[in-house]
């Protein structure tokens, strides 16, 4: 089923590069990218969660020609993680972990010239360089922590991410205010789905799936080059 869906989705942008090629004005424009995401991972056998701010900030190069398609691709450092849910306890855990992100998408757009909507799908590659944790009770050592909750799964807050490298698929709408022929803003809301898992997931091992899931609200500033 992954490789299913990440041959779509090379067709799809494949498709974009053709149809990109069809055509006689391009217009290539660079930007800068800043907003804040709201993430979970998502656990077989699951746990209790709840979403887990971050922030998202990078750069934007997109090509795209008269006809509605074109090209965008990201390099982003981005914050993702989860952060436990345990109700009534008064215990908390959060493990942030950042990764630089590479979105490579399809960029359809529709409109006016002064202000147009757009839709952008894409494969993303991200590698993970960073992570912190937070929480107010030793997760190392659950044996000790009085009134811990019981028949509640622990593995997750000690074990260590053994996949830095991961990837999934991005989805994005938005809008496009241009000030400028040469100069514009962009609003998107953005869902990225994980394809990979962040611990081993062999028959042996605790979790079978422990992939990522990001929503993202980023205002972006391009400048027109070409």
């Amino acid at each position: 089923m992954k490789k299913y869906i990440v041959s779509l989705l090379l067709v799809i942008i494949s498709t974009g590069i053709v149809s990109a090629q069809r055509h006689y004005t391009p217009k290539v424009s660079i930007g800068g990218k800043a907003g804040a995401t709201l993430s979970t991972i998502s656990f077989s056998p699951s746990i209790k969660q709840s979403m887990i701010t971050g922030a998202v900030a990078g750069v934007t190069f997109r090509y795209t020609e008269e006809k509605h398609v074109g090209l965008m691709a990201e390099i982003n450092i981005e914050q993702r993680g989860w952060k436990e849910n345990f109700e009534e306890h008064p215990f908390s855990y959060e493990r942030q972990l950042t990764y630089i992100q590479i979105p490579l998408m399809t960029h359809i757009f529709f409109g006016g010239k002064r202000v147009k909507g757009f839709i952008n799908l894409g494969p993303e590659l991200a590698y993970m360089i960073g992570e912190n944790t937070k929480s107010n009770f030793d997760y190392n050592n659950i044996g000790s922590v009085s009134g811990f909750p019981a028949n509640r799964m622990t593995e997750q807050l000690y074990t260590k991410v053994k996949n830095k490298f991961d990837y999934g698929i991005s989805a994005g709408v938005g809008m496009e205010w241009f000030m400028h022929r040469r100069h514009s803003i962009m609003l998107e809301g953005r869902y990225y789905f994980g394809l990979g898992n962040i611990y081993s997931d062999s028959k042996r091992d605790t979790f079978s799936a422990s992939r990522g899931s990001t929503i993202s609200i980023a205002l972006s500033y391009m400048f027109r080059i070409k």
